[in-house]
This record gives structure tokens, sequence and C-alpha cells, in this order.
């Protein structure tokens, strides 16, 4: 029975509505996120993946802050060295894959080669599976090599973070061809929201059940995690491609899969060596409280990094579509789109981790607060990256792998001279400066590469529009 009380409700919502339909308010919603523009396409797609890395940051915020209680800043210090050889080999196990993904798919559907479409769905994830089971496999011998010269307590948690590795590998390509289809929730939340909330859970029953909270335990919880949304995200996938890929013939193109895909792998794994080589070289000079300071810092900074990933991840299809339709303008506009997409929004989310970053580091503990300083350093580099938009993805799409990975294979180069000359002189600080200096160098080649290359203008100042 309906309630009086509801009844007025639907009266007043529907007394409101046309006034509020024909608002001002209204009409520019319409415009910036449902005009049919391609603008409107990339506010959608990128806006859908930034709430999930929102989300996820806040998630991945509240673990760690709970691993750095429960764990204390030594044990922390080694599930954050741990765990960050499992992010940075677990972006790469795909060997490029998923990426390619969004080469691939796009032109399969326009040039109507359906059997390379349909075999591509289900082969590439299982050449991934068997690459990176076979990466984990190596990685799990020279842990077994290195064991008797590494400390005791890492070597357990590096063995679960092997284990990790095949999983990784599929979780990649399944989301390049969930993103591919602009399926970015399925694409984004097995990994970076539902993993988050299946590890704390699981944390919470290793808790409730009196187990001694150590790295190996926090690395045994985010490795299951990973293993059960992968798993979950494959069945949801194989049931939504079902309902729009009709069955028929498979044709499997590994050779050429792999050869698009190889410098891919070359410019992710450099980029991804980037992003962690610093806390991997602080490990060497550093004791782990220190790296967990350090960890805490870059990390809360990391925030504004989830921006560019949500412009970057979601948009990259796009940039393959119109190269491939010979749709120069539309590429250029879309372009100029995404830069403007992943510059402002950074800016003014520095600006405001900036601003609470000190009571955001006390929340991990008391001794956490004495990195806050680096978080100004990490700044300009993370304004630097954002400044260009995703450029890498742009070269990669259009063609200029090769010279994309020579940037990211320079700028690695740089970091890692950096950070060995830096640390040992400046302890934390010198990781964060060579970490900055690092992403002006890599956004400057990126920007030079583009237009000199493309003739396609990618800064944030001084482009033209179509240009």
């Amino acid at each position: 029975m309906t309630s009086i009380g509801s009844e007025d409700a639907s009266r007043t919502r529907l007394f409101w509505r046309p006034y509020w339909e024909n608002s001002r308010g209204a009409a520019w919603l319409r415009a910036l996120f449902a005009d049919g523009s391609d603008s409107s396409l990339a506010r959608r797609l990128a806006g859908a993946a930034f709430l999930i890395r929102v989300v996820s940051a806040l998630i991945a915020f509240v673990s760690q802050i709970v691993l750095a209680r429960w764990l204390g800043d030594f044990q922390f210090g080694i599930y954050v060295y741990v765990w960050t050889w499992v992010l940075l080999l677990g972006g790469m196990v795909d060997l490029g894959l998923g990426s390619a993904a969004q080469r691939f798919i796009p032109e399969y559907i326009e040039e109507k080669r359906f059997a390379l479409l349909r075999g591509f769905l289900r082969g590439s994830r299982w050449l991934a599976a068997a690459i990176a089971t076979t990466i984990a496999a190596i990685a799990a011998l020279i842990v077994t090599v290195v064991a008797p010269h590494i400390e005791a307590g890492d070597v357990w948690p590096l063995y679960l973070a092997c284990a990790a590795l095949p999983i990784c590998g599929v979780a990649q390509v399944q989301s390049g061809i969930a993103r591919s289809y602009a399926w970015v929730n399925l694409g984004l939340s097995p990994a970076y929201v539902l993993r988050q909330i299946l590890m704390l859970a699981l944390l919470g029953g290793a808790l409730v059940f009196g187990l001694q909270m150590n790295a190996v335990i926090a690395t045994f919880t985010a490795a299951a995690a990973w293993w059960g949304v992968t798993l979950g995200q494959s069945v949801v996938l194989d049931r939504r491609l079902a309902k729009i890929v009709k069955l028929g013939p498979k044709a499997y193109a590994v050779r050429s899969w792999l050869t698009t895909a190889m410098p891919i792998f070359v410019v992710e794994a450099f980029f991804l060596l980037l992003t962690y080589s610093d806390v991997l070289v602080l490990q060497l000079f550093r004791p782990p409280n220190e790296v967990g300071i350090y960890y805490a810092a870059s990390k809360t900074m990391a925030l504004v990094a989830f921006i560019y990933f949500s412009v970057a991840q979601t948009l990259a299809h796009k940039f393959a579509e119109y190269h491939v339709a010979g749709d120069r303008a539309r590429l250029a506009g879309f372009l100029a789109v995404a830069v403007r997409m992943t510059f402002w929004p950074s800016l003014g989310s520095i600006l405001v981790l900036l601003a609470v970053g000190e009571p955001l580091l006390r929340t991990f503990g008391h001794s956490f607060v004495s990195g806050y300083y680096l978080m100004f350093i990490l700044a300009v580099g993370l304004l630097a990256r954002s400044s260009v938009g995703p450029a890498e993805r742009l070269l990669n799409m259009l063609g200029e792998r090769r010279l994309c990975a020579f940037v990211y294979a320079g700028s690695f180069a740089i970091n890692i001279v950096l950070c060995v000359v830096l640390i040992p002189r400046l302890g934390i600080a010198g990781a964060a400066v060579a970490n900055t200096i690092t992403l002006v160098c890599e956004s400057a080649s990126l920007f030079l590469v583009a237009r000199l290359r493309l003739g396609l203008h990618c800064f944030i100042f001084g482009g033209r529009k179509g240009c």
C-alpha cells in the first residue's frame, strides 16, 4: 500500500520536474555529459574511471593506514617492498596484451574481421595466463636462489608475491578488453575497488581468528583477493561478450598480437619501473621504516596520478579509432580535451592534498608525519606529467611505440642514476628529487615526440585548437 507521504513526495517531484528539465543547470549537465559529442563521451568515460579510482584510493588509503597500524612501520616496510614487486611485475606479465586490446578490438570491428576478434577475446587471456605463469615460476626460482642472501622475513612474502603473478596477467588483459567496449566499471572496479574491499575483509578475518599481523599475512590476503576478484570478472566479462559478439570461427594471430604488444610492453615496463624504482632503490640504502614513510607520502600524492590514469586508460581506444578512420581533426580535438581533463583536475587535487597532507600522514602513525615535506617535491613532477595529458597512450596508439619506449628507457636510466647518487646523500628526500626530475624530463620528451613526429600539440598551454 502506498503511504500518503510517498504520494506527496511523488507529486512534489512531478511538480518540479518540468522546471528542472528546462533549467540552466540541467542544460549545462546535458551539454557536459550527454550531448553526443566526443567531449561529452570523454567526460563520461574518464569521469566513470575517475570515480572508480577515487573510491579505490579511499579504500586503499584506509587499508594502508590499517596495515601501517597493525604491522608497525618495520613490518609495513617489508610488505611495501614485497608488494611493490607484485605491482611492478604484475603490470608487465601480460607483455602489453592488455593495452594492445585497445588497438586490436577497434581495428577488428572497424575492418569487420570478426574471426580475429573472437580469437583475440579468448586467446589473449590464455596467452597472458601462460606467459605470466612462466614468469612467476622463474621469479620463484630466483627467490629460492637468493634466499640465503636476503633478510629471512622477506622470503615467504616474496614467494606469496610470485603466486599472485599469474592472475595479474589475466586481469590486465580482461581490463583492456572491457575498456575497449567502454565497460569502464567492469574493466577497473574488480582490480581497484573490489580487490581492496576483499583484502580488508580477509585481513579482518585473520585478526578475528587471532593470527599474527605481519608481512606474510598481509601479502597472502592481498594475493588471495586478486585471484578472487579476477575470476569473478572473467565470468561477468564472458556473459557480456556473449550478448554482442556472435558465435563463429576463431582466428589466432599470435605473432601479430605479440609483435604489436611488445613495443607497448617496453613502454609500460619502463613506466612501471619509473613508478616503483624509487621504493626499490630505497630498500637498498635505507631501513624499512624510512621506506614506509616515503611510501606513505608518495602514495598520498599518487592520488593525483589517478586522474591521468582515468583519462589515459579509458580514452586510448578512441585515439586508435580516429587514427584508423583517418579523421585527424577529431583526433586533434579529442587530444586537446584529454589534456585539459588531465591537467586542471590534477592541479586542483595537488593543491588540496598539499593543504591537508600533514593530517593525512598522521593517520598512518605519528612517525609518518616526518615525510610531509616530500609531498611538495613530488607535486612538481606530477604536475609536469599532467601537463601533457595521455601523450604516452597517443604515441602507442598511433604507431610511435618505439620512440615512446626510447623516451621511457631514457627516463628510467635517469631515474636510477639520480636515485643511486642522491639517496645515499639526501636519504628519502633524494628519492623524491630524483622522481621529480625524471618526470619533468619524461614529459618534455613526450611533448617533443608528439609534436615532431605526429604534428600534434599535447601541452596544456600554447596550442591551437585542431592542430
